[in-house]
């Protein structure tokens, strides 16, 4: 008997988030192959060829197969029918490596505990810009940017980086890329992409030549000194010290980062308001050489 789908709604919520990944994969990583839907979600390369065939017959026109990938890519025309594509939804499946996200249930409390997050403002730029910069770090090629700089560059700055790997602050997301004009590594926030176009050329760099980035070096943390003892006392427990310090093992290239994170006093003589800044660095000459931007 032939099952007709009249449309997204009529099918089950476990084909939905396969058909929902084969989009984000997609549109993202600029292809979607059998052997992707199939690790995913742990079923067998028929099964996955079958939800292919029936996303194309869902969306004839979103997806070409293309022999030299093995897989189907993205058309021009794309339009998603299943997922979510806007980045403030993707970009924190990515980094939870979930495969799927709004299941029937969305709006319940599956666990019975109620939760709230702050409102913090998107800093993220389109998805189709988005896109573009995550394809280029999934494909290793170059990518075309126009870049929006706090400098005091009158205009936005046109440069082509070879991105390899993306970083969320918890506040902000960002790319790590090789600048192919200043030849070294820097970040660059993704809210200030203002337009982006993934090059048909190889990237020459990667992420084991960014020596921050392969590098982890230990934060050693301790309480403010100025806090009652009580309050530090407090802090060592809450932190999980040993032996009175917090130690954290963090790449080179996100000290900076973590210490706004977990606001650090960063200043030599330990004089910022301690009830704000209630750790402070204890191998501060160690760490500095790599977040000197960071320290006050």
């Amino acid at each position: 008997m032939v099952t007709t789908f009249k449309g997204p709604a009529d099918i089950k919520w476990n084909t939905r988030q396969r058909l929902q990944y084969i989009e984000i994969m997609a549109f993202y990583t600029g292809v979607v192959t059998r052997s992707d839907v199939a690790r995913s979600f742990g079923i067998s390369d028929a099964a996955a060829t079958k939800d292919l065939k029936l996303y194309g017959q869902m969306a004839p026109d979103n997806l070409n197969y293309v022999h030299t990938v093995f897989g189907f890519v993205p058309t021009e025309g794309f339009t998603p029918m299943f997922a979510e594509l806007e980045p403030q939804v993707v970009l924190p499946m990515i980094a939870a490596n979930l495969a799927a996200s709004g299941g029937p249930n969305e709006d319940a409390l599956l666990y019975g505990i109620p939760m709230e997050e702050l409102p913090l403002p998107v800093r993220l730029p389109d998805r189709d810009v988005c896109a573009q910069v995550v394809r280029s770090v999934k494909q290793n090629k170059k990518l075309r940017m126009v870049y929006k700089s706090l400098s005091d560059h009158d205009e936005d700055d046109v440069r082509t980086i070879e991105p390899h790997s993306l970083v969320n602050t918890g506040l902000r997301w960002h790319v790590r890329a090789y600048n192919t004009e200043t030849y070294d590594f820097r970040d660059f926030v993704l809210s200030r992409f203002v337009a982006a176009d993934m090059l048909d050329e190889e990237a020459e760099s990667s992420a084991q030549y960014d020596d921050d980035w392969v590098e982890p070096i230990t934060l050693q943390l301790a309480p403010h000194p100025n806090l009652k003892s009580r309050k530090q006392e407090s802090l060592l427990i809450d932190y999980r010290a040993v032996d009175g310090v917090i130690e954290l093992d963090v790449k080179r290239a996100l000290v900076g980062y973590l210490l706004h994170r977990l606001s650090v006093d960063t200043t030599a003589d330990q004089s910022m308001n301690p009830n704000a800044y209630q750790l402070v660095l204890v191998n501060r000459d160690e760490i500095e050489p790599f977040a000197g931007w960071a320290f006050l």
